[in-house]
């Protein structure tokens, strides 16, 4: 596996692995996190990870042998929109989803440990991520399994209830 920049060529890509990610989490009986609806038949979605491919944002995608995304982290200087601001320079993962056909095959651990070398490169001492925080915390778990540690969660007030978020970070 190789890990690559990505840009907008890239975007039917990253929006085929979240609809595998929503398939995959519906089937889990898990929607609260991304809902039951494809990325790719939702304008806003589109939208949002089109926007990934423009600056300040950094598209990192993990690729396999045969050339297959497998995998996409997206990176940033700038928090997610419920996070508090951090009293130190950092980097924020924004996305992070791998194809669930290769779950367990460690792709999101190669893609964070890339996210880490990003973040030293920058000369920066702090990577954060938020995630939901619903159902039975699996995701958190997840996290925390990658070298994360807990900090505040959060809620969202969303039409179909609240979205429970949770903060986390790896201090280097």
């Amino acid at each position: 596996m190789k890990i690559r920049n990505g840009g907008s060529a890239d975007v039917p890509d990253i929006l085929s692995l979240l609809d595998g990610a929503v398939s995959w989490l519906a089937g889990q009986e898990r929607a609260g996190q991304w809902g039951d609806q494809p990325f790719s038949t939702d304008q806003a979605r589109i939208d949002q990870v089109t926007g990934y491919a423009e600056e300040p944002f950094l598209i990192r995608l993990a690729v396999d042998e045969d050339g297959r995304t497998v995998g996409c982290c997206v990176l940033a200087e700038q928090r997610g929109k419920y996070v508090p601001v951090s009293a130190e320079p950092e980097l924020f993962v924004r996305l992070l989803v791998t194809d669930r056909s290769r779950k367990g095959s460690g792709i999101g651990a190669t893609l964070i440990a890339d996210a880490l070398e990003e973040t030293r490169r920058r000369g920066h001492g702090l990577l954060r991520v938020d995630c939901y925080a619903g159902n039975d915390r699996k995701l958190v778990s997840q996290y925390r399994a990658l070298g994360f540690s807990e900090l505040e969660g959060f809620e969202v007030e969303q039409p179909a209830g609240v979205w429970p978020g949770q903060v986390l970070e790896i201090r280097l």
